[in-house]
């Protein structure tokens, strides 16, 4: 491995780290067959459940989780449109919960990226996509949670696959899929 996926790697370690989520060790050469990658999704999403319990048990008003859609959601690299399951799982604990289900994601239609997600089975309440003047996925995520948080929800968890799905905060416990140093993107 060159310096800098060295320096990537150390990155991502540190903000798994700081921003407290859960990422399985991944090998940045190449990306895994699916079965691997499903193991390292099983492996990020693990104890999820039982945080939301543990979690929403504390209380507070609008409480929410916010995912992104491709390669988090979705299995897009994959299978196109089929749902991540523990992913899934996870979103559909939450709103049986009473959470709110909101997205924030790098496409340009809240009206497709809705309905990709409501026909692979999720319950959302709300889509945040990016707007025109947004270069980078990072800001438009940010953007998203910023206005979410403004809008009165308490974003109890976020998930994603991407260092920059995770960037600016404005959430409490983040769930980092694998991205195999961002080749799932």
């Amino acid at each position: 491995m060159n310096s800098r996926g060295t320096r990537v790697l150390a990155a991502a370690a540190l903000a798994c780290a700081v921003f407290g989520f859960v990422t399985p060790q991944a090998s940045a050469s190449s990306v895994p067959s699916y079965q691997t990658w499903l193991s390292d999704v099983h492996t990020a999403m693990q104890g999820g459940t039982a945080y939301l319990d543990q979690r929403i048990a504390k209380g507070g008003t609008k409480l929410a989780v916010v995912t992104d859609i491709d390669n988090t959601a979705l299995e897009t690299y994959y299978h196109a449109g089929k749902p991540t399951e523990d992913v899934l799982a996870f979103i559909k604990h939450a709103k049986s919960k009473g959470v709110s289900v909101l997205v924030a994601s790098y496409r340009s239609s809240a009206s497709s990226a809705k309905e990709a997600l409501t026909d692979a089975g999720y319950p959302v309440d709300r889509v945040c996509v990016r707007k025109s003047s947004e270069s980078h996925a990072t800001d438009t995520k940010q953007r998203c949670r910023k206005e979410y948080a403004a809008a009165g929800y308490t974003i109890i968890a976020n998930v994603g696959n991407r260092p920059g799905d995770f960037t600016g905060g404005n959430y409490e416990k983040g769930f980092k899929l694998p991205d195999y140093n961002e080749q799932l993107s």
